[in-house]
């Protein structure tokens, strides 16, 4: 397998294996962290925060490398104004992920735990997407 494959599908095992470690990929336990006045569950924040302080650290180590250990160039997104597109795209994610408990990563690491559930959260994730591009292409 070369490197060109080999390092996203190793990173991509590695972030699956730590959402399933953290129980991201059980719905009852992201609906426990949306319950504020309920039963409510931390869990979701510690795995944020691990995730902010990786940021924090590659944001730092970034800006002294020419270029990427594994690629040719950086793709950074740019900082841009707050867009209709973007404001709806977010609230159709944050529906989403409230009613059904997963975001499209726990929702593909969740496949290989418990796969006829994560499989309708999958296959409906991805008929939106392609909605969403048939709509953007005819408006």
């Amino acid at each position: 397998m070369s490197g060109r494959i080999l390092i996203p599908a190793l990173s991509g095992s590695i972030f699956g294996a730590g959402l399933a470690l953290g129980g991201m990929t059980d719905p009852a336990r992201v609906r426990g962290f949306l319950d504020i006045f309920g039963d409510w569950d931390p869990t979701l924040a510690f795995v944020m925060g691990g995730a902010v302080l990786v940021m924090v650290v590659a944001w730092q180590i970034q800006p002294r490398l020419t270029q990427p250990l594994f690629g040719g160039g950086f793709n950074l997104p740019g900082t841009q104004d707050l867009t209709p597109r973007l404001i709806g795209g977010s609230a159709l994610f944050g529906i989403g992920w409230g009613v059904a408990g997963l975001c499209p990563g726990p929702g593909i690491a969740a496949l290989v735990i418990e796969p006829v559930s994560a499989a309708i959260f999958v296959v409906a994730m991805l008929a939106g997407m392609v909605l969403v591009r048939l709509f953007e292409r005819n408006g």
